[in-house]
């Protein structure tokens, strides 16, 4: 009889469900709150010199990759423009905080890590065989 708890098809499966269903609803607020959704992400691309249309890649990152990922549609691709998404997030928003807890003494990053390594994790290990696509 095979062990129920050695499944690595399910495994992969909750990955990426919980990593694609809570950065979508990231995604569905930056489209709700459109255009003031953006307006903070183009200030800051300017200010490091980049163009505003760079902005418009969020919904890249938080709407169509969430959804590669959850319906396993290549999801290694999903999982690579999270990571994309993370780095530009941490890079405008956060990079002062890289290396801060909070006052419980957590990371003050742990929730942008989680996408990024998450996102990651699914680029290595692809959706597994619960998938429109398994790749």
């Amino acid at each position: 009889m095979k062990n129920l708890l050695h499944n690595d098809a399910a495994g992969k499966l909750i990955i990426r469900l919980t990593t694609g269903l809570l950065m979508l609803f990231h995604g569905i607020a930056k489209v709700i709150h459109y255009p003031d959704s953006l307006s903070f992400i183009k200030l800051r691309l300017v200010d490091l010199g980049l163009p505003q249309l760079i902005a418009y890649g969020v919904y890249l990152g938080e709407i169509i990759a969430p959804l590669m990922i959850i319906l396993g549609i290549f999801s290694r691709v999903g999982g690579l423009f999270v990571v994309g998404n993370m780095i530009f997030a941490i890079i405008i928003a956060h990079a002062g905080h890289l290396f801060l807890l909070t006052e419980h003494g957590g990371w003050r990053l742990e929730l942008q890590g989680f996408y990024l390594f998450c996102g990651l994790a699914i680029m290595f290990l692809g959706s597994g065989k619960y998938a429109v696509r398994p790749d």
